[in-house]
């Protein structure tokens, strides 16, 4: 255990030392003590941990009240727009991440952590900010379900295409059993949303709005906690600010063009956009911490923080743009929503084989 040096001086009235040592000194030399370096950070880390898992996974279940058996099911049987987001998030992601450490000559190091977080299945976070952008919320759960499961599988092969030139393959550990507990805690709060929905269709609306909007302020607290936490390890290269802000914004970018050539309509984009550019910034802090020793965290270690608090602000941004643009052309519902839901009630036959099998009402 580390130990640090604490010196006091204790003069009393008569001007005598006094040699008095706290309890827990484990060495006492004079009006020297060494101390046991404070776990308080640590304790800390596991507590608020503990709280927001749990509160993520009542946020995932209140989302899981707006998902539909048939309509889910649909996607999984023809999963066009899962396929889509699969090129997203495991081709797109990953060969970002690599021209984006080439293109700025980061560190090797640096450069396999950039990579970690490219090959990272999509985050929980998505299906929330989904849901306020009026999103197609069963295509955003089925992708993030089976993103995190094809992750099992794309992780290992991602990386050991793309990192070859920087680091052994066998260098970074892949932690098997927090991508199973990520899967486990999303479908199982998710599957009993969904019975709720089913079998109490009233209620399932309430819990939404209030799981919605705990969401919001859960994703805000997560951004600050971790920045707090991790204060100490902010100052890293300036190459990998500029990666950390460009990479979720090309991830946003990128995929909804990708959908929309994919022929997706557009609040599918919206969909496939937020997956693509969301990562699952925790799984990617849990493989650094496992892969690497302590004198190579700190060249990188914030960067997971970094990409978390960028892909949040864009996220954000996108939301005000989305909500203002809605405010103002879908008041009279004359617009694109309505020659979107036009569309696709006219083609129901052809475009639900493509686009997972129904039609997603946008002005709920």
């Amino acid at each position: 255990m580390q130990m640090h040096l604490l010196s006091q001086q204790f003069h009393t009235r008569d001007t005598e030392n006094s040699t008095a040592c706290p309890a827990n000194a484990t060495i006492c030399d004079g009006a020297s003590c060494v101390l046991p370096e404070s776990t308080f950070n640590e304790t800390l880390s596991v507590v608020l941990s503990t709280v927001l898992t749990i509160l993520l996974a009542l946020v995932m279940f209140s989302m899981g009240c707006n998902v539909e058996l048939q309509k889910f099911w649909g996607h999984i049987k023809r999963p066009w727009g899962i396929f889509v987001g699969f090129l997203c998030q495991f081709g797109i992601m990953p060969l970002t991440a690599f021209l984006l450490s080439l293109a700025f000559n980061v560190l090797p190091i640096q450069a396999v952590v950039v990579m970690i977080m490219g090959c990272c299945p999509g985050g929980t976070a998505s299906n929330i900010i989904a849901y306020w952008v009026d999103g197609d919320m069963d295509l955003s759960i089925s992708m993030t379900v089976c993103s995190t499961l094809f992750a099992m599988g794309m992780m290992p092969l991602c990386l050991f295409l793309y990192t070859k030139m920087w680091t052994d393959y066998d260098a970074i550990v892949l932690p098997y059993d927090s991508i199973g507990i990520s899967l486990v805690s999303l479908v199982i709060p998710v599957s009993f949303g969904m019975y709720v929905n089913y079998k109490w269709p009233s209620k399932a609306k309430i819990i939404l709005k209030v799981g919605s909007i705990v969401g919001a302020v859960l994703i805000v607290l997560i951004a600050v906690v971790g920045g707090i936490l991790y204060k100490s390890s902010w100052v890293i290269s300036p190459k990998l600010w500029i990666i950390g802000t460009i990479f979720p914004a090309a991830g946003y970018s990128l995929g909804f063009v990708l959908a929309r050539l994919a022929g997706l309509p557009w609040h599918r984009c919206r969909t496939v956009s937020l997956e693509t550019g969301m990562q699952n910034t925790q799984l990617c802090s849990t493989i650094v911490q496992l892969s690497f020793t302590p004198e190579q965290l700190e060249l990188m270690f914030t960067f997971p923080l970094i990409y978390s608090i960028f892909q949040l602000l864009f996220a954000l941004i996108l939301l005000f743009g989305y909500r203002v643009y809605r405010r103002h052309r879908v008041k009279t519902k004359t617009d694109v929503e309505k020659t979107e839901e036009k569309e696709d009630s006219k083609s129901v036959s052809s475009h639900a084989k493509i686009n997972g099998g129904f039609v997603s009402n946008e002005t709920k």
